[in-house]
């Protein structure tokens, strides 16, 4: 599958496991101050119409370990919810090393949600996401996003958005996807690292290898 991603084969130092969550970006981005600004301003609700957004109460993490409570946090605004996210960093068990992987993550998205089975967790375990993995994807973003909810991604590696934009988290991120167009092709994403670059749009693909070898938690 062609892809602007790029992987390395090693991990950055820091502790960081396989399926770590911590950022290895700039000490700048990673310890954003929290902000209300929303990563959405406008929740636009088109189902069946090929395109939906979901309106997020963003806020930034607060430390460059917390981006796998703080992407959750994110996700669960969308319901209107407003969850502390140290609460759900001792819930997932979170250090400084990260959050181990999305299976720690799936849990508090069922228990704030409210419901057992709202969310499960699925694994692109091969180191590039074939076309299968990413119509999956791509159907599960749509499917999950109608239902008025975020998908919680776990990423690493560098890709780049619809701008042009690159994106780097080589130790591995937590991210939102609150939004998608085009029948799911191009997705919003909602993330907690910088502020200044909350919201951003990603092709499918390209998110489809950004969370190869790793997994996200969706409808």
């Amino acid at each position: 599958m062609r892809t602007d991603l790029i992987r390395k084969t090693a991990l950055t130092a820091a502790g960081l496991a396989f399926t770590g969550g911590a950022i290895a970006g700039p000490v700048t981005t990673a310890f954003a101050a929290p902000t209300t600004k929303p990563a959405t301003q406008t929740q636009t609700d088109r189902k069946g119409h090929g395109e939906r957004e979901l309106g997020v109460r963003y806020e930034a993490q607060p430390n460059f370990y917390y981006c796998g409570p703080a992407a959750t946090r994110n996700a669960l605004s969308v319901q209107g919810k407003n969850i502390n996210v140290d609460d759900m960093a001792k819930e997932m068990g979170t250090t400084e090393a990260g959050t181990n992987s999305i299976n720690d993550i799936t849990p508090v998205l069922n228990k704030e949600t409210g419901k057992t089975n709202a969310y499960r967790s699925v694994e692109i375990s091969t180191p590039d996401a074939n076309t299968t993995q990413t119509d999956t994807l791509r159907a599960d973003i749509v499917r999950t996003v109608d239902d008025g909810r975020a998908v919680v991604a776990n990423i690493a590696g560098t890709s780049t958005d619809t701008d042009g934009v690159s994106h780097s988290y080589e130790g591995g991120h937590y991210i939102s996807v609150v939004g998608y167009r085009d029948n799911g092709n191009t997705v919003t994403i909602a993330d907690s690292a910088d502020p200044n670059q909350a919201a951003y749009q990603i092709s499918v693909e390209h998110l489809a290898d950004w969370i190869a070898t790793r997994g996200y938690a969706t409808s």
